[in-house]
């Protein structure tokens, strides 16, 4: 079922005192596949015009049902580091090949198990100090992945702060992403270029305190490709790639509870 929806959002726009933007007169396709924020998401400071546009991401990344219906994913992080996470339990696998490290942790209880240069690390201390560095690569890992997903994700307040092109020339909606005590670095921020032919997000900037005028970095979103029902992108510029995506519809047991290698291609 799609319906118009521009005499509600012009509602919605007055009610939060917003200015009315051409976006406004865009007819907006509703269906039935809602993008619900997640509990916590600050839907009271975030703009109207940033909220519809972040939905129009999520619908062309295949829609809500689609992500929250995918499981688990697996890629390799700029060729340093392979990540396997089972969406639905929080079971991370990570392997560092470099410094010969194995990780296993579950990132809601922070359960796990370390190996380093072949050895179980079984002191506590040491294992919660290896378990909640697993966790940090994990939250940094994944949001290189699948940030479009995560626009109304708890903690997160969207801002629409205007239209500009990409450094490849693409004429772009503009959206700040700032959060509130979620992630290891909550006074980071982004900027967000969302397309607007494709609704997809060709580029972000990165900056790592909120007060900063320039970002830290800026790179493209490139390569979008599907995988399972929804669509990610590999290509961030230059040496950070993020290869070896995988939408896997199984994963044996043992590959978030023992050290041993595993073969989970799909």
């Amino acid at each position: 079922m799609k319906n118009i929806i521009y005499v509600l959002l012009c509602g919605v726009l007055a009610s939060c005192g917003a200015k009315k933007t051409e976006l406004v007169a865009m007819e907006m396709e509703v269906s039935e596949d809602i993008n619900h924020p997640a509990d916590g998401f600050n839907f009271e400071a975030s703009d109207p015009e940033a909220i519809i546009i972040a939905d129009k991401v999520m619908t062309a990344m295949g829609g809500r049902k689609a992500w929250d219906e995918t499981r688990y994913l697996s890629w390799n992080f700029f060729g340093k580091r392979s990540l396997l996470w089972d969406k639905f339990t929080g079971d991370v696998r990570i392997e560092i090949p470099d410094k010969n490290q194995i990780l296993l942790v579950n990132i809601n209880s922070m359960n796990g198990k370390a190996q380093i240069e072949g050895e179980e690390i079984s002191a506590p201390d040491s294992l919660a100090g290896y378990l909640k560095k697993a966790k940090s690569i994990w939250i940094n890992d994944s949001y290189w992945l699948v940030m479009p997903y995560k626009l109304k994700d708890s903690g997160v307040a969207l801002y629409y702060i205007g239209n500009d092109t990409t450094a490849l020339g693409q004429e772009s909606y503009v959206l700040q992403m700032a959060f509130d005590n979620v992630g290891d670095t909550p006074d980071n921020i982004y900027h967000i270029w969302v397309d607007e032919e494709s609704n997809l997000i060709t580029q972000w900037a990165f900056f790592r305190k909120s007060s900063h005028p320039n970002p830290d970095f800026i790179t493209p979103w490139e390569d979008y490709q599907k995988y399972g029902n929804i669509l990610l992108s590999g290509g961030r510029g230059g040496a950070r790639q993020l290869t070896e995506i995988k939408i896997l519809s199984d994963v044996p047991d043992k590959a978030f509870t023992s050290f041993e290698p595993v073969n989970y291609n799909d």
